[in-house]
């Protein structure tokens, strides 16, 4: 992969340690990053915020450039130990391109998202190998994360929507992914390689059944499934009205996951608590992970050393 040498795994973080919150997507609300801030606090860590943190152009957290050089300060600053985003949402499409990926590779630290921010994500593990968390600062597990080295094992949860889409197997490879809108948006720019992965996808309603089944036919058609070797499916919200409904042919959201991830032959378990749902949890991308879907667990080597 062009750019890409080793996983490069970021140490961990110590009381004491210097944070910064950046907004490279949708503003967040002032609380908001005013309770992530005390949260973070009482880790011990010291917490910034970037210059542009609560900026406000139209549904962006400030212009492209401002957001841009919040995140490329936060990588190129030898203090800053984890860069941490305030939301998701829209616009970190924009500058994913652009980021510093020399300073990731010099000084490797984690960069903390999900949603929008999967395109981040997919951008520095495609051309540095950096090691990420997928998740946002109040996310169960977190402080776990970035701040211990024990694997991560996350438990399926057997009712939710997504459970049934479980497919029986063993299946380990580097995890990778995100939120699938955000994936499809990142087809032919910053979508890497997937060949060996465990693929990690969640997602909410938007226009219907019919944008998951665009989402993941585009992702397919490309080309970008080819070598996954098992699938972990977080949340996939909004679709719980809809199952059994008639006026779609009687098919549900889970129609539509199980016939394309049937169509990998590989393992997938169903049910994780990743993604936009309650009391999601925060999980490392791009260390070894091991889906068992007779145990209904999802293990994850440690996203910092």
């Amino acid at each position: 992969m062009p750019g890409r040498g080793p996983a490069l795994i970021p140490p961990r973080l110590k009381p004491g340690d210097r944070v910064r919150f950046v907004s490279p997507a949708s503003p967040p609300s002032r609380e908001h990053v005013q309770n992530s801030v005390e949260l973070l606090t009482s880790w011990g860590l010291r917490v910034e915020l970037g210059d542009h943190v609560l900026d406000q152009v139209g549904y962006l957290a400030g212009t492209d450039e401002a957001r841009l050089a919040d995140l490329n300060d936060a990588f190129r600053d030898p203090g800053v130990r984890a860069v941490i985003a305030t939301r998701g949402g829209k616009g970190a499409y924009r500058i994913s391109h652009r980021l510093d990926f020399d300073a990731a590779r010099r000084d490797p630290k984690p960069l903390v998202g999900f949603s929008d921010i999967t395109i981040l994500h997919m951008a520095l593990w495609k051309w540095c190998g950096l090691v990420g968390v997928h998740g946002h600062a109040g996310a169960e597990g977190t402080r776990r994360v970035l701040m211990g080295t024990e694997q991560v094992v996350i438990p399926q949860n057997p009712d939710d929507v997504s459970a049934a889409t479980t497919m029986p197997g063993l299946a380990t490879g580097f995890l990778m992914g995100g939120n699938l809108g955000t994936l499809r948006t990142s087809v032919g720019c910053e979508l890497p390689s997937f060949d060996g992965a465990i693929l990690l996808i969640e997602d909410y309603m938007g226009t219907g059944l019919g944008e998951i089944d665009r989402e993941l036919t585009q992702l397919a058609k490309s080309g970008m499934l080819d070598g996954v070797r098992g699938v972990a499916v977080g949340h996939i919200l909004g679709f719980e009205e809809l199952l059994g409904d008639e006026t779609l042919g009687g098919w549900s959201v889970l129609d539509v996951l199980n016939d394309h991830l049937s169509r990998l032959g590989v393992p997938v378990l169903g049910g994780l608590p990743l993604g936009h749902g309650s009391d999601p949890w925060s999980v490392p991308l791009g260390t070894t992970a091991t889906i068992d879907t007779d145990a209904g667990t999802l293990t994850v080597d440690p996203a910092v050393s």
